[in-house]
């Protein structure tokens, strides 16, 4: 290697930093006073910690937007003797992101993957039927979810369990969402641009699920796959050959709509959310 390579000074750094210590307990950030009949979004995490991987546009939708987030915790993981810590961690994560969070049942649904959804079909619809009622209870304009190519089968399980709910909800429209971490989505058509500071505050409360950002720091990774994301963004939501937008971060979703029973797709083409660019009424 040459020893005035430029690079290897950032590639240093970057090494440097991903062996940083854990701080899982920073100050909060002040929360956005949010009017008494905000508009709700529905964010359907999988795991405690995917509020936090996928939630750069829920932050901005709080933030920007005046939406109130609630996050469903689909599970609090499969390890039961982890369950209760994993609940408290999640509860940190959230109330430093100003989120809401509630978990369907006492500890969250179990079995919530293909296999289940397959060959037990009792049990799936015990738990499709409770995602239905939090639905009607809501009414939420906007909703988040896994695609269906998510990888985890907790996360593909996600995806079909919102979807088997949507069938039952057929008489209200909201804009579907959806999200991708363990397997990156063929046709994303929407990328949303991430502030630094909104980035620090995701890695901060990813950071709150200490258990799991010990065995895997997905907390420290977060920068670098959210900077990946305008890579691929750039061209699969801006087309091929299209200039990439000069972002540092962003998040890749799909976006379409449910109404009256059936799905209308979104704009035709992708969109690019730029910090600043206005929200509420994208979605709203």
């Amino acid at each position: 290697m040459s020893a005035n390579n430029p690079y290897k000074e950032i590639a240093t750094e970057y090494a440097r930093l991903l062996h940083s210590p854990i701080e899982p307990h920073p100050t909060p950030p002040s929360r956005p006073q949010l009017p008494a009949d905000a508009s709700k979004v529905l964010l359907f995490s999988p795991h405690p910690d995917d509020e936090c991987l996928t939630g750069a546009l829920p932050l901005r939708l709080l933030r920007e937007g005046q939406f109130k987030i609630i996050n469903i915790a689909i599970t609090l993981g499969s390890k039961k003797e982890r369950q209760q810590e994993r609940w408290q961690e999640l509860q940190n994560a959230c109330n430093f992101l100003g989120f809401e969070t509630i978990v369907p049942a006492k500890n969250g649904l179990e079995a919530i993957n293909p296999s289940a959804r397959q060959n037990n079909p009792q049990h799936w619809n015990e738990a499709v039927e409770i995602i239905a009622d939090i639905l009607a209870q809501y009414r939420p304009p906007i909703i988040f979810c896994p695609h269906e190519g998510d990888k985890h089968p907790t996360h593909i399980g996600t995806h079909y369990l919102v979807m088997d709910a949507l069938q039952r909800c057929s008489d209200f429209c909201c804009c579907v969402v959806e999200t991708e971490f363990w397997g990156a989505m063929e046709s994303p058509n929407l990328m949303v641009e991430s502030s630094c500071e909104d980035v620090a505050d995701l890695m901060a409360a990813t950071a709150c699920h200490v258990g799991e950002v010990q065995r895997n720091p997905y907390h420290l990774r977060l920068p670098a796959w959210m900077a990946d994301n305008v890579r691929r963004g750039g061209e699969l939501v801006g087309g091929a050959g299209a200039r990439v937008p000069d972002f540092s971060f962003a998040t890749l979703y799909r976006q379409r709509y449910w109404a009256g029973g059936s799905w209308k797709e979104g704009t035709e083409g992708g969109e690019i959310v730029a910090v600043g660019d206005e929200l509420r009424s994208r979605f709203f």
